[in-house]
């Protein structure tokens, strides 16, 4: 049995890495965010839509994901999934309980097959929506995590977490939703764990391209892009963070109709399916490589 409609949406993203909190302004005065807390060597960022937070910075010692942050509609809720969970066999990291991340809520944390933290959690204290054309990301639209089991963590965030296929990228990609945007998760088949890239979504074409302008302006230009993806119809540029992270600024993703929508097999062969602006071009082997990121161990059940 799914747990299908637990989960309403994805609240964003925390990353971990050795000084990672280091790099607060740059995510501050080029990417556009706004710190909302720096506590306990995390730093916690904010974008114009109402999260309370829609990516973390963490320092330790390793590199990769912390966690990946959704959101579920209510407590009845947060200790059905717990429970759903735990009967499947999926490692719960303990019992429900009051978060004390900034916004608070009350959730738990799961471990999907790659050992990668989810979290899962409710009545988290919301901002005011401010989202407007000033190129400043809107929310965290999706994350890209490689995976060396394609099939079995497909499985695990369809089957058992209740996301739908959106669509398949030749056999390298799948594209999964929670709701109405194309994908939230994407998945791609790597020979190790690791994060591929988060994007961020900016409220216009118009601030998506002013955001690269911001960017380029402060010296620093796409290492890819910009471009429009065929999966999902959203446009795409491409940065690398300080810490080496990639991170995009994407808009217009597409918006699912489940009465209509069949999945389809995108080619990786033919170039205007890949980026049907043709402006692009493929990624360097340089983009590619760190885009394939660096082994992630995850966590263990006792994290």
């Amino acid at each position: 049995m799914s747990t299908g409609g637990l989960i309403q949406h994805m609240r964003g993203i925390a990353m971990r890495a050795a000084g990672a909190t280091a790099t607060r302004d740059f995510y501050v005065k080029n990417w556009g965010l706004v710190p909302v807390a720096q506590e306990n060597g995390s730093v916690y960022f904010r974008g114009t839509g109402p999260e309370q937070y829609i990516y973390a910075l963490r320092d330790d010692d390793q590199f990769g994901v912390d966690y990946v942050n959704f959101a579920v509609a209510s407590r009845d809720h947060v200790e059905r999934l717990h429970g759903d969970l735990a009967a499947k066999g999926v490692d719960v990291l303990g019992a429900p309980a009051e978060m004390t991340t900034p916004g608070g809520g009350f959730g738990f944390m799961a471990l999907d097959p790659d050992k990668r933290r989810l979290r899962f959690v409710t009545g988290v204290a919301l901002h005011n929506d401010t989202a407007d054309d000033i190129a400043k990301p809107r929310k965290v639209t999706h994350v890209v995590l490689n995976t060396p089991q394609m099939e079995r963590t497909r499985d695990f965030y369809t089957d058992v977490l209740g996301m739908r296929v959106s669509d398949y990228s030749a056999a390298q990609m799948v594209f999964l939703r929670i709701a109405a945007d194309h994908h939230s998760i994407a998945l791609n088949q790597s020979p190790y764990p690791s994060v591929n890239h988060v994007a961020f979504e900016m409220p216009s074409i118009d601030s998506f391209m002013r955001g690269i302008g911001r960017m380029k302006t402060l010296g620093q230009a796409p290492a890819w892009g910009p471009g429009r993806h065929g999966p999902g119809n959203n446009p795409f540029a491409y940065f690398v963070s300080p810490s080496g992270f990639v991170i995009e600024f994407t808009t217009e993703v597409q918006q699912i109709d489940e009465a209509t929508h069949q999945p389809q097999v995108w080619p990786r062969d033919v170039p205007e399916k890949m980026d049907v602006w043709m402006t692009a071009g493929p990624p360097t082997p340089a983009m590619r490589a760190v885009m394939q990121g660096r082994p992630d161990a995850g966590f263990s059940a006792r994290s």
